[in-house]
């Protein structure tokens, strides 16, 4: 498919161009995770270059100052990326935000009292809900068609201006259960919720998925530790985070994460599935992990690129494209963000895979060292992770007395 450019305007009017883009970049994710074609990627992307240099003004400027245009770019690796840091001082939308149906901010997380926000117009969300349900099935539900699922994270309307929220709201409806329920309420953590759930699926032996913040996760495996209670959840049963960018969860590491769901939970290693979810990047990448062990294939645990994306390592000096293994900073290309800019430079370090990406934190820049500084959650940062932390604290110290209470109650059934 081929794309007959258009004049400004019409490109900030959903113009006939827009409409078109948008159908070819659905029917290239409808085409699944083992389709991948590098002419139709470049042509994707390449036409969403020339949208997004026509309607975004800062964009446009940045890619002029750098010597780059549509009529220049002949491949997507030329597409200028902006670093992830410029979301925080332009609006970069492709289309007028009066328009969007998704509007909420980006972590903060190098300036956490100046968040970037991010738009999506109702086409553009359902793209991501095309790609990103797609990815979630193949990846944290590939043999489960619907179960109950626990949300550590508030609600959209708790917190409708955090993108985990929002997102997780669109799991929790397209594969969970109707009992699936919300963990995180304006009284905290619904501590009772969430025991009784645990207890009763231990019970039924119907399994559970646990899906949300890390740093939830964690507070609540550390209060078990403390009043030694432990579950032995069904087989099949997992948990999904977001977090843990430089293989360190909260104040454990990613072995010691693995060992207390196991310990605490009785999930194994490949049920448990860390996802890296950037509100500048409308694609989510999951672990492989899962979908590996089901198909008996023996990998290394890493980051899954689909095909509608590419992503690359750069050296933190020239930007150059970095071999396999050593470490730079990730740059990601999603077909997903045309309401956005199809390129993104991040400061998130990582290291390429022979079957995807890793990756390992933030970059810190230093004088003569790379560096990296932990970053914990996902779509929301740490407003998500701050809000947690204050939530579940004082709901976690009634846990034992909770725990006995409603296992004796269980008892007499």
């Amino acid at each position: 498919m081929f794309f007959k450019s258009a004049p400004p305007i019409q490109y900030a009017l959903n113009s006939d161009f827009v409409a078109e883009l948008d159908q070819a970049i659905l029917a290239f994710i409808d085409k699944g995770l083992a389709y991948d074609d590098e002419e139709e990627f470049n042509r994707i992307a390449l036409a969403q270059f020339e949208l997004q240099f026509h309607t975004i003004p800062p964009y446009r400027e940045y890619c002029q100052h750098k010597g780059v245009s549509p009529a220049a770019a002949k491949k997507w690796q030329e597409i200028p990326a902006v670093p992830s840091k410029a979301f925080k001082d332009f609006v970069l939308a492709s289309f007028p935000v009066e328009k969007a149906e998704h509007a909420y901010f980006t972590s903060g997380t190098t300036n956490p009292l100046k968040k970037g926000q991010i738009y999506r117009d109702p086409a553009a969300v359902k793209l991501i809900h095309a790609a990103n349900g797609l990815l979630t099935r193949k990846y944290v539900f590939p043999d489960q068609e619907r179960m109950k699922i626990l949300l550590m994270t508030p609600s959209p309307q708790m917190a409708p201006g955090i993108g985990m929220a929002v997102g997780l709201d669109r799991v929790r409806t397209q594969f969970g259960t109707p009992d699936s329920d919300y963990l995180i309420s304006f009284g905290g953590l619904n501590l009772e919720l969430m025991v009784q759930s645990l207890l009763d699926a231990e019970a039924t032996g119907a399994p559970l998925a646990l899906i949300g913040s890390t740093p939830g996760f964690i507070f609540f495996f550390k209060a078990c530790a403390r009043d030694k209670i432990s579950f032995k959840l069904p087989l099949g049963s997992r948990i999904c985070d977001g977090g843990g960018y430089m293989g360190q969860f909260g104040e454990c590491s990613k072995e010691e994460y693995f060992e207390m769901c196991h310990e605490i939970l009785g999930i194994e290693e490949p049920y448990c599935i860390n996802v890296l979810g950037m509100g500048e990047v409308s694609t989510n990448f999951f672990d492989s992990t899962l979908a590996d062990h089901l198909a008996g294939r023996q990998s290394s645990r890493h980051k899954i690129i689909p095909p509608w994306t590419r992503t690359q390592v750069v050296d933190v000096d020239t930007f150059t494209r970095l071999p396999p293994g050593e470490v730079g900073l990730l740059k990601h290309y999603d077909l997903v963000n045309r309401s956005m800019v199809v390129a993104v430079q991040t400061d998130n370090l990582g290291f390429e895979t022979e079957d995807g990406f890793e990756i390992v934190g933030r970059w810190q820049k230093r004088p003569g060292k790379l560096d990296a500084e932990e970053i914990r959650g996902s779509h929301g940062g740490k407003l998500m992770n701050q809000m947690i932390d204050f939530l579940l604290k004082r709901n976690l110290k009634k846990l034992g007395r909770l725990h006995a209470k409603l296992t004796k109650s269980l008892s007499k059934k």
